[in-house]
């Protein structure tokens, strides 16, 4: 599974924050952010600060979304 910030970069627009509002205001590395931007996990605890500023829940910045596996069969 991989995961997606969609949700939080949809809420960013609606609200009309930039990511350096989080990391400025919440005091997040820009490393995290660009890991969000990957779609690699982040630690809970920025995740809980993120939903605290957004006054939003974990559900409302995330999700994961399946991955489709592509299997090869060889033939004998």
């Amino acid at each position: 599974m991989a995961i997606s910030y969609n949700g939080l970069w949809k809420l960013m627009i609606d609200k009309n924050l930039q990511k350096k509002n989080l990391i400025e205001d919440l005091n997040i590395s820009s490393a995290t952010i660009a890991k969000m931007g990957k779609g690699e996990s982040v630690s809970v605890d920025v995740l809980e600060r993120i939903c605290e500023y957004m006054n939003c829940n974990i559900g409302d910045i995330m999700s994961f979304e399946k991955e489709e596996i592509k299997e090869v069969y060889e033939k004998k």
